[in-house]
């Protein structure tokens, strides 16, 4: 979705009144390409469909990601009360949803999203488990299903198979980037516009289809370049379709103008935010950190966009969920109460609307209650409401390709992708999936679009040497170096902190209590921070851990390394499957604080540290490609 409305009529055009006004039991499909107002489409559809008699819980609204619900419920509720209300979910949520009504008694918010969808399909494929309010849908808008793949595809289609309702769905092929999801390599090459056949062969002869192909974005001719190429983008199925589709957007993109050298002050006033919104794209999330670092050292303040699955809750939950005692379940009046007493001049979010959020995260029976073990379980579990975890804005964003996906800016920077990724033995679409991703970016622009040379110390490759890459076996970036021996930094990750104790319960002599007043006052995004070796907290080669870590912030101490940021340095740092590692970096430096989170662990935790018995408290969470400093005695040249 986009980050505003985009720039169209007052009135939808011709081809988006046919979207908009076609009966509620009409089954469409609509083919809309980038720019080309499907927010806008939507959101008139949607009020078209309530006003015409449709009650909110007989619409269902499916997105992919969580930004572009929060976008679309923002857009339902700017256009007026009639669609304030219509629910509007991710796919993964729903599917959760659908386990809650149709199997309350089992754990579900504990399974991956996987499992749950697949457990999803399940119930919806037997008429006598699944929901009774399923019943009660009678028309579906479903966003982005050129991305609906694997699990999630089998979802919409097991639902469509089983209920009788109109729908409304959306996607463009030239817009395809998730392939890669899927986990079968050889299923990958297949499952681009799968979606759309199945309703086109099995909605024969009542399936109506729209094309929505009037740009709304891009207002110049160098924002729109890339549009051209669209239908070849799209039919890149083969590996010289593919390669040719990449080969035609990269000399779009070389004629582009090079932005210039952000170090130099006017060009990097040229990113202020009066001049409007900016991103700088990358090609993987190894560029994007670089990218993030080089930003930082030029005191330029940016956000980094998180993937889907880096979810986190915010820090005000923490602080209001203190103030209830020890009351098992909390009312919007009391709820409004205690926000009124916690609430800083950091909080963006009213009263009312973070009352919403909490609801939908663990909301009682009655629709007028939270239950706060259910909201802890929720944050434990990462199943929080959609928009609970949005990010803050920024006028200098930095994404990945993929996940600048449905958004758009003012200014593109795009990073140049180099040279594609082709290696023996890649499956046919590969390189289709590159030109795909590299459209989406060049897309994105309204007004400017240029390329971005940053220099050599933030590149993933100098001289021929891919110094930074993927770590087999984790979801991590390390930084290496000529010599085979060398590991000069990892990157950090959601979880990489200790959640289930609050900081000061283990291994740091800290009063629990004055930290989470420290985290909550003294630490904000962007603050630097550096892992120090805990000396006290010995490597462990039987369980393949590393030694203890600690999180420094300034001269405070305000975290411990978790299992999992343990366990990867221990992965990282073996030169071979035999090797046990004997000299660990002494600090492991360039992290910054991307967000002050809300945690879930133990109650009793809690209670033992004086932060009330709900399991609830306040953690960092690091972010950035480190670098590592050893003690000089000990080098990594000595193993070699």
């Amino acid at each position: 979705m986009a980050q505003r409305m985009t720039v169209s009529a007052p009135e939808p055009t011709k081809a988006q009144q046919l979207v908009v006004k076609a009966p509620q039991e009409t089954k469409t499909l609509v083919t809309a390409g980038a720019g080309a107002g499907k927010t806008f489409t939507l959101v008139r559809r949607i009020e078209h469909l309530v006003l015409g008699g449709l009650r909110a819980s007989e619409l269902l609204v499916l997105t992919f990601s969580r930004a572009a619900t929060a976008e679309l419920r923002e857009r339902l509720r700017a256009a007026g009360e009639a669609t304030a209300h219509v629910r509007v979910s991710t796919f993964d949520a729903w599917a959760l949803q659908i386990l809650r009504e149709s199997a309350s008694d089992e754990a579900w918010a504990g399974r991956t999203f996987e499992e749950r969808i697949t457990a999803a399909v399940v119930r919806l494929a037997d008429p006598g488990s699944a929901p009774e309010s399923l019943e009660d849908v009678l028309h579906v808008v479903i966003d982005e299903v050129q991305d609906l793949v694997g699990a999630r595809r089998e979802l919409v289609q097991t639902f469509l198979d089983a209920y009788e309702c109109g729908f409304t769905v959306v996607g463009d092929l030239a817009q395809a980037v998730y392939g890669f999801q899927v986990a079968d390599p050889e299923a990958r090459g297949t499952e681009a516009g799968r979606f759309m056949s199945w309703l086109r062969e099995h909605f024969e002869g009542e399936l109506v289809e729209f094309t929505l192909d009037r740009n709304f974005r891009a207002e110049t001719e160098e924002a729109a370049c890339a549009l051209k190429h669209a239908t070849q983008v799209r039919q890149a199925s083969t590996a010289a379709e593919g390669r040719a589709a990449l080969e035609v957007l990269q000399l779009e993109l070389a004629e582009r103008l090079e932005f210039g050298d952000l170090s130099v002050p006017y060009v990097a006033r040229a990113l202020g935010s009066d001049l409007g919104s900016t991103a700088i794209l990358c090609k993987t999330n190894g560029q994007a950190m670089l990218i993030s670092r080089w930003l930082a050292d030029l005191d330029l303040s940016h956000r980094v966009r998180r993937g889907a699955d880096e979810r986190n809750a915010p820090a005000w939950v923490a602080g209001v969920v203190r103030g209830f005692g020890s009351a098992p379940v909390v009312t919007k009046r009391d709820f409004l109460s205690a926000w009124r007493e916690s609430q800083s001049s950091q909080t963006r979010e009213s009263g009312d609307r973070a009352w919403d959020q909490l609801w939908r995260a663990a909301g009682g029976g009655t629709g007028g209650s939270v239950v706060l073990e259910r909201l802890r379980t929720a944050v434990a579990q990462g199943s929080v409401a959609d928009d609970l975890d949005a990010q803050d804005p920024s006028p200098l964003v930095v994404s990945t390709f993929h996940r600048a996906k449905g958004l758009e800016f003012d200014r593109v920077l795009i990073v140049e992708p180099g040279p594609p990724t082709e290696r023996p033995g890649q499956r046919e679409a590969a390189l289709g999936d590159e030109a795909r991703a590299l459209y989406v970016a060049m897309t994105r622009a309204r007004q400017e679009l240029y390329r971005l040379a940053p220099p050599d110390a933030f590149r993933t490759r100098t001289r021929g040497f891919a110094l930074v890459r993927k770590v087999d076996g984790t979801d991590r970036w390390g930084r290496y170096g000529y010599q085979k021996y060398q590991r000069l930094g990892l990157s950090a990750i959601a979880g990489d902190v200790h959640h289930p104790h609050p900081a000061g319960i283990q291994q740091i002599d800290c009063d629990p209590v004055k930290i989470q007043k420290y985290l909550a006052e003294r630490v904000t995004p962007g603050d630097a921070v550096e892992w120090s070796r805990a000396d006290g907290v010995a490597c462990d080669h039987d369980q393949r851990l590393s030694p203890g870590y600690a999180l420094r912030h300034e001269d405070r101490e305000i975290g411990i390394a978790s299992e999992k940021f343990r366990r990867d340095l221990y992965r990282f740092m073996k030169r071979n499957p035999k090797d046990k590692p004997t000299h660990w970096p002494r600090t492991v430096g360039e992290l910054r604080i991307d967000v002050v989170e809300t945690v879930a662990g133990e109650g009793s935790a809690a209670s033992l540290a004086g932060l009330g018995p709900h399991g609830l408290w306040l953690a960092p969470r690091p972010f950035g490609l480190s670098r590592f400093t050893y003690d000089p005695t000990e080098t990594q040249e000595k193993d070699a």
